[in-house]
């Protein structure tokens, strides 16, 4: 805190009681003295202790705790399905039902690990979300409440006071006045929003990633970033993803046409995690580089990321349909499969250019409609298609339940127990739905490939052996050799890491 260290900023939050107020770390304001100051985890727990957010450093206004990626506790989970806001659409019930806990309990392990209650939380979540379309769009108040997930517009109002001692609509004019507010952000239901991300940042090879594998109809990479459809809680969405922001300070702008504003917080929170936004880069490139053999890699390419899900159980079709073979036969399986059972999105963005065939429109096929229909149109090995098949029923019927509230290792077990499901599906599912940072896909053939370009060992166990030094970080670790495995042979580390595709399903 008295460095103003802005790698720390949403990792930890400064209370400082002499003034009432709570800051990110890197506040420009004078350090105060160490006995006026409390650290806290969450902005909910300076909620709780009768503190109000900066309106200096605006601490909320920064990229999110890795920790709930890192953690697989209960707590850790809880903060992912808050995050997704599932105490707006379940209640605190709901939430505690999903992670299998009674709502007292939950409470009891959310307050002493983080400071504060789930319906706390979610208040602070609500009003984050609320302070964001407040500042970046210009939708009417009543809105902006009721998309942050408030149930009245008094209930907003008293809680936009609490926490940043300003009226909704004094907070937008300070905004727009320290900014410059762009007018067009907000309209209607489009929804314009800049999301921060911890640096460094290899923005472009987390789209160049997408992008490579874009399914025709569902999603395509445009010369400005990357676009695609998909379903929320309450219904569609149609995002588009482009790199903004600095070196120093990167950010994904996202611009979004939503069915429903209710779904804006889920939206925002899934996106973030599809692009990892919130890893912690500058800690895992130190682990990473301290290995002789990776750190020329690492060099070439600081901030690889991660590429999360928007959907669960999209991502684990797709891990299906992946396997064994070539990412142009993936997306050839993907297309012919979302053109025969995927969904019409019923509204078409303005500016879309109706010669493009390729642009989004539909939504990616559900598990019902896979299993209801999908034998007709899927191809390949038969014993393949009784797995997609079988999974899908699974899942439409209840019996698997994909989730960013599970832990990895009942995720895992729960998907090898399925016939036709073995151990890399299910570590490729954990790292993409759940962010598991430390999984390391040794069984991969493009991996051990570029591990070998590397210098690496290429044989599973060896290298399995050899990936020890690169906890807790092996998930990042397997980025860098599948971009190896992807680009042209490393020849030193003055040599600028190139964009090329993984052959990562």
């Amino acid at each position: 805190m008295s460095s103003r260290d802005a790698r720390f900023d949403g990792q930890f939050i400064t209370g400082v009681h002499s003034t009432g107020i709570y800051c990110r770390p890197s506040c420009p304001a004078m350090t105060p003295k160490p006995g006026n100051v409390s650290f806290y985890l969450t902005a909910a727990a300076a909620h709780e202790a009768g503190l109000r957010a900066c309106k200096r450093c605006l601490p909320d206004a920064v990229p999110g705790s890795p920790a709930w990626n890192i953690r697989d506790d209960l707590a850790a989970r809880a903060m992912r399905l808050i995050g997704d806001g599932t105490v707006e659409r379940e209640g605190v019930p709901g939430l505690a039902h999903r992670l299998g806990y009674t709502s007292r309990h939950l409470t009891r392990v959310l307050v002493a690990e983080v400071g504060a209650g789930p319906l706390a939380l979610a208040r602070a979540h609500r009003a984050q979300t609320a302070r964001v379309l407040l500042t970046s769009t210009d939708l009417p108040v009543t809105d902006v409440a009721f998309a942050a997930g408030f149930g009245s517009v008094r209930q907003f109002n008293d809680t936009i006071a609490t926490v940043y001692e300003r009226t909704p609509s004094a907070l937008r004019a300070g905004a727009r006045v320290e900014a410059g507010g762009d007018p067009d952000a907000g309209t209607g239901s489009r929804i314009s929003l800049l999301l921060p991300a911890r640096a460094p940042f290899d923005g472009q090879g987390l789209l160049d990633f997408l992008g490579v594998r874009a399914v025709t109809g569902v999603e395509r990479s445009t010369p400005a970033g990357y676009e695609r459809t998909l379903r929320l809680p309450h219904g569609w969405a149609r995002l588009h993803l482009a790199l903004a922001g600095t070196i120093e300070a990167p950010a994904i702008a996202c611009t979004a046409r939503l069915h429903s504003l209710a779904d804006l917080a889920p939206l925002v929170s899934r996106v973030r995690r599809l692009c990892d936004l919130d890893a912690d880069a500058q800690a895992i490139d130190l682990v990473l580089a301290g290995d002789p053999v990776l750190a020329g890699s690492v060099h070439r390419t600081p901030g690889i990321r991660v590429p999360g899900s928007l959907d669960p159980e999209e991502t684990l079709f797709r891990a299906l349909l992946g396997q064994q073979v070539s990412v142009a036969a993936a997306r050839t399986s993907l297309g012919r499969l979302s053109a025969a059972l995927g969904t019409a999105v019923d509204a078409v963005e303005p500016d879309s250019d109706p010669e493009h065939t390729d642009a989004p429109h539909l939504l990616f096929p559900t598990a019902a409609d896979i299993a209801d229909n999908g034998r007709d149109v899927l191809r390949g090995p038969a014993a393949r298609i009784e797995t997609i098949i079988s999974v899908a029923r699974a899942l439409a019927s209840g019996d698997l339940v994909l989730d960013i509230g599970e832990s990895r290792d009942d995720l895992q077990a729960r998907l090898t127990a399925l016939p036709g499901i073995g151990p890399w599906t299910a570590g490729y599912v954990a790292m993409r739905v759940l962010g598991s940072p430390d999984i390391l896909l040794t069984s991969d053939l493009a991996l051990r490939q570029g591990a070998g370009r590397l210098g690496l060992p290429d044989a599973a166990k060896d290298l399995a052996a050899h990936g020890g030094v690169w906890a807790p970080w092996r998930s990042y670790a397997g980025m860098h050799l599948w971009r190896a495995a992807g680009g042209p042979r490393p020849t030193g580390p003055e040599v600028t890491g190139g964009n090329g595709a993984s052959p990562l399903r």
